[in-house]
C-alpha cells in the first residue's frame, strides 16, 4: 500500500505484483490528517484485503507542504510499527521521474512561483533544490534529457530539452519504487523539506536516501 499527502490532495493506492487492486485520489487542500486512515480502509475494502495482508508500506516524503508530509510519514511509520512491516520512503521528485528512459529532470510546483526541481541520470549532477525558473541553468541541457512534472514544458523550453508526461500516478509510483526497494536495506521514512538552494533531511528520522529508480 502506498499514499501520498504532500501536497493539496490525497491518493492511496494497493498493489499487488505490479497490478493496481484499489486506488483513491481526491483534491484535498485540508483535512487529509482525518481523512487519511477512512481513504486506506476504503481501499482496502474495495480490494477485498485487510491490514494484516500488507507486506509494506510506501509513503511520499517530499518535498511539498509540509503539514502534509508529516501526516503520510507519521502514519506509515505508524503502521509500520503497529503491523511489523518495512514503510519505506520516496521522494515525489523520485516518484515523478519513475518510469522514464535516459536522464530526467523532475520538478514540481512549490510556493511563491519556485519549482522543487532534482535530476535523475543527468550527466551533471543535480540535487533536490528548491528554485525559481530563473535560477534554474540553461547549460543543463544534455542530449536525451526529458523533463517531467508540472513545470515540465517551461523548464524544457529554458534548457533545450524534451517535456514528457509523467509514466505513473504519484501512489503508483510510490508504490512501485518501494517495492524494489524491499530487498536492500530500508530506512525509516522521513519528511524531505527543501530550502532555497539547499536540501535538508528533518531531524525527526534518519536522513532520506535519493537514488534513481
Amino acid at each position: 500500500m502506498s499514499f501520498d499527502t504532500s501536497g493539496p490532495w490525497l491518493e492511496v493506492l494497493l498493489l499487488s505484483r505490479q497490478e493496481v487492486l484499489s486506488q483513491h485520489s481526491s483534491d484535498m487542500a485540508k483535512g487529509q490528517a482525518e481523512a487519511l486512515f477512512p481513504a486506506l480502509e476504503d481501499v482496502l475494502s474495495s480490494a477485498g484485503a485487510e491490514w494484516a495482508n500488507l507486506d509494506a508500506i510506501g509513503v511520499g516524503t517530499g518535498p511539498g507542504n509540509f503539514t502534509g508530509i508529516r501526516i503520510s510519514v507519521s502514519a506509515a511509520r505508524g503502521l509500520a510499527l503497529a503491523l511489523d512491516i518495512p514503510a519505506v520512503g520516496v521522494s515525489i521528485l523520485e516518484a515523478v521521474a519513475f518510469g522514464q528512459d535516459g536522464p530526467v529532470l523532475a520538478t514540481r510546483d512549490a510556493p511563491l512561483g519556485q519549482l522543487y526541481v532534482q535530476g535523475f541520470g543527468t550527466r551533471r549532477p543535480v540535487a533536490p533544490a528548491l528554485l525559481t525558473m530563473d535560477a534554474i541553468d540553461p547549460a543543463l541541457g544534455e542530449p536525451g534529457l526529458v523533463c517531467v512534472g508540472p513545470a515540465a514544458e517551461a523548464v524544457a523550453e529554458r534548457i533545450g530539452a524534451t517535456a514528457v508526461a509523467p509514466k505513473h500516478a504519484t501512489a503508483s509510483a510510490i508504490a512501485r519504487i518501494a517495492a524494489k526497494r524491499m530487498s536492500g536495506e530500508i530506512a525509516a521514512p522521513a519528511p524531505l523539506y527543501l530550502k532555497p538552494a539547499d536540501a535538508a533531511p528533518s531531524r525527526e528520522a534518519p536522513p532520506v536516501i535519493l537514488d534513481d529508480a
